[in-house]
């Protein structure tokens, strides 16, 4: 690199003997006086050491030597003055190398040292040497640190101490001396050649750009060399960079690392990994030449939870790819994740159906809390709130909630928390596990947005929640090949209260996850969500009683799909808790759900436990639409009584309107009652009679009633009394019976033998 440098440059300046018109007794700049024609000064042609030289004597307080030529300064190079001297006779005096730093444009360089190491002469005629290092860098060895801003300067010595003496000097040499510090083949630039101070103090990004340039130009790297370094503002580096040192910047400002964007860099940038996996995250978001950030396997233990918005500080909105990939998340314990709990009374009207209105207490209300009181079904989340108002807005309606009541609101905290972001899209996370500990939550979602991915991930021992949205940031939600493992997996089934993930909005497709033992893997409003080939299970090593849902399905219209799932020791729970109008007066009720596929698998389940359950939180709610289709039901310890229930606590299905429903070609191991429609039913009449009664039982989905007789077709021959063949049809009348579960058959006639009838309990 020396070579390079100088190559083509003259750093000599001339000998002396070609005479003092170019040597100043002043700075050396233009218009300074020479030593030429001076009285103190004098050219000896024949030194027995130095063979020409310069006899000069002291005259001044500080006698000057400068050369008016102007010495370049060369970015990276540094500069050796040396010069041989002896004294004469008269005072002894003590010489220094000195210099004059000079800008473009001539100007001069303010509040530089510009002066050597001083040495004294002691005996006449001895000779002494005096050297110093002039150069950009603020490294050991050099004596006049100039920084970037001097392009030239004016060399030379000074004579200090007491007035005349005379010394000879030998010429004066400059040479480069940059491999003093750097080595020919060295492939990298230091940021301290450029000018960089690394005192932690002094802004070092001048130099920082400075170093990159001459980096980029030279196919080389930067070389950030021991010490701390002050960043005023925002940083690209193009060229590939190493940290021996330290950087330090304010939080809202950026390093961008182009050759070598991963979170290694910054960690060795600025010296811990918290900090360093918020640069990173800041960068993430605010240069385009990468869209991932690779954590490099590095496991990051977090001192609070992680506000990706604050972070990058400028931008509420973002729709660019981004991924973060590879490494772990670690909450240290700390009091920074503890919950925030606020209990406060606040009005709500059904006309403002996600509103809660005079809130009291509103300001110490966090947003994203967890809503809880009478009416709130599962995962509503405060989204949004007016003071000035006193109102909060809410993710979901509630239903049945009082006009007045006290609300309880619980602020999770979360490793990775995006909720500051009013609307983020394509965002996700590949390959990375949340190392909750039992400490905090995993990772809150934007409050709007799009396609939002989680995939390859590990969410492990959330304290309240694996991976929540607060608002409508999981709409085309992916959740694919995941890891759920729940803190509570010693606890009995009825006593969790973690649950895996939620989803308020659309089209969630959550496809190849594992959930172990957590309250509910998942619950779910909105619709057009595919579930697929997920495996969840939530027994207890007690073999409780206890079951809890492992889906909850909120919509009543969700039209979804749930296929090749794994479903062990939960159930799918359908319901309406989330409508402001829990009755239904439009005709808009549970329908647009296929189940098709899954293996359902208990075992030490209750009789009374069955997969599927629906639950009406109002009147006159009816089944619209459901697909239940080549699924297998297994138990594996006694036995269950049915596989489907209507959970009627608070409002009963209306049984008489069902249609639209399709449960056949299922399997079914330990299930004391069959689920089946359409259902063929054998009703055998050995005796002569005109009309044929059958009740089918509870066969028909959720105990529901024998509507539509579809067909009947004669197993044998009928007859009647007198032995002729009837070719009649007969007339069926449903719902008969208390249950309206019995159907009778009217013939033309008194006739006997063996029908099968096929009865549905749906409408057309």
């Amino acid at each position: 690199m020396n070579k390079a440098i100088t190559d083509g440059v003259d750093l000599m300046p001339p000998g002396f003997g070609e005479g003092l018109n170019v040597w100043s007794n002043q700075d050396g700049t233009p218009g300074s006086t020479t030593y030429n024609s001076a009285g103190s000064a004098a050219i000896v042609p024949s030194d027995s050491d130095f063979g020409t030289c310069l006899e000069l004597q002291k005259t001044d307080a500080v006698q000057k030597l400068r050369y008016t030529g102007e010495t370049p300064l060369l970015a990276g190079c540094y500069l050796k003055v040396t010069a041989r001297l002896k004294a004469m006779s008269g005072n002894l005096p003590s010489v220094r190398v000195a210099g004059w730093a000079g800008a473009a444009g001539g100007a001069h360089v303010a509040g530089l040292v510009e002066t050597g190491p001083e040495v004294a002469l002691t005996t006449y005629g001895d000779i002494v040497e005096v050297t110093a290092i002039i150069g950009a860098g603020n490294r050991g060895g050099v004596d006049m640190v100039w920084g970037a801003a001097p392009v030239y300067g004016h060399f030379g010595l000074d004579l200090t101490g007491g007035n005349g003496g005379v010394v000879r000097i030998e010429d004066i040499r400059i040479e480069d001396a940059t491999n003093v510090f750097l080595r020919n083949m060295m492939d990298w630039v230091d940021v301290r050649d450029f000018g960089a101070v690394g005192d932690g103090i002094t802004d070092d990004r001048t130099a920082f750009e400075a170093a990159d340039v001459a980096a980029a130009a030279s196919g080389r790297k930067v070389l950030v060399s021991e010490g701390t370094y002050f960043i005023g503002d925002h940083l690209t580096i193009d060229a590939r960079v190493r940290f021996e040192g330290k950087v330090t910047m304010a939080d809202e400002t950026r390093l961008i690392l182009m050759q070598n964007y991963e979170l290694t860099s910054y960690v060795d940038a600025f010296g811990d990994e918290e900090l360093a996996m918020k640069k990173a995250l800041q960068a993430l978001f605010n240069f385009t030449d990468h869209e991932s950030l690779d954590m490099c396997g590095r496991r990051v233990k977090l001192s609070a939870p992680l506000d990706v918005h604050a972070v990058v500080v400028d931008k509420d909105n973002y729709a660019n790819r981004r991924v973060i990939r590879n490494g772990q998340l670690e909450s240290d314990g700390g009091a920074a994740w503890d919950t925030e709990v606020v209990v406060e009374q606040a009005a709500y009207n059904p006309a403002f159906p996600t509103r809660l209105s005079n809130v009291t207490g509103l300001v110490g209300i966090p947003v994203g809390s967890l809503v809880e009181g009478i009416g709130v079904g599962r995962e509503i989340y405060v989204t949004s709130k007016n003071v000035a108002a006193g109102t909060i807005e809410l993710s979901l309606p509630l239903y049945a909630a009082p006009a007045l009541q006290n609300y309880t609101f619980r602020r999770f905290k979360y490793l990775l928390d995006f909720s500051g972001f009013t609307f983020l899209q394509r965002f996700a996370i590949d390959d990375v596990e949340f190392l909750c500990q039992g400490n905090c939550s995993g990772l809150m979602l934007p409050s709007d947005g799009l396609t939002f991915q989680v995939r390859d991930c590990y969410i492990t021992a959330p304290k309240d929640r694996g991976i929540t949205s607060a608002g409508r940031g999981c709409s085309g939600l992916e959740l694919d090949r995941n890891h759920f493992l729940s803190n509570e997996q010693a606890m009995d089934a009825g006593d969790r209260t973690t649950i895996a993930f939620n989803v308020n909005a659309n089209d969630a497709k959550i496809r190849d996850n594992l959930g172990v033992r957590f309250k509910h893997f998942g619950v779910m409003h909105g619709a057009g969500h595919l579930i697929l080939s997920n495996h969840f299970y939530q027994g207890d090593n007690a073999h409780s009683n206890d079951r809890t849902a492992g889906l909850v399905l909120t919509a009543y219209n969700c039209g979804s799909v749930l296929a090749n799932n794994y479903v062990d020791n939960c159930s799918i729970d359908w319901t309406n808790e989330r409508d402001e109008t829990p009755d239904n007066l439009t005709g808009a009720t549970f329908g647009g759900l296929t189940v098709e596929g899954n293996f359902f698998f208990a075992n030490h389940a209750p009789n009374w436990f069955a997969w599927l359950r629906v639950k009406p939180c109002g009147a006159n709610h009816y089944i619209n639409g459901l697909n239940v289709s080549g699924n297998i039901f297994r138990h594996s310890t006694g036995t269950v009584a049915r596989v489907d229930v209507a959970d009627e606590s608070i409002a009963p299905l209306k049984r008489d309107s069902f249609r639209d429903i399709l449960f056949q070609g299922n399997t079914f191991y330990a299930v004391d009652q069959k689920t089946m429609n359409p259902l063929v039913h054998e009703i055998d009449q050995p005796g002569f009679a005109q009309a044929w009664s059958a009740d089918v039982g509870d066969v028909l989905p959720f105990a529901g009633k024998a509507q539509r007789v579809v067909s009947v077709v004669a197993h044998n021959q009928i007859d009647n009394p007198a032995g002729t063949k009837i070719f009649a049809l007969p007339y069926a009348v449903t719902k008969l019976g208390t249950n309206g579960t019995e159907i009778k058959l009217h013939w033309p006639e008194a006739v006997s033998g063996k029908v099968y009838a096929t009865v549905r309990t749906d409408l057309f």
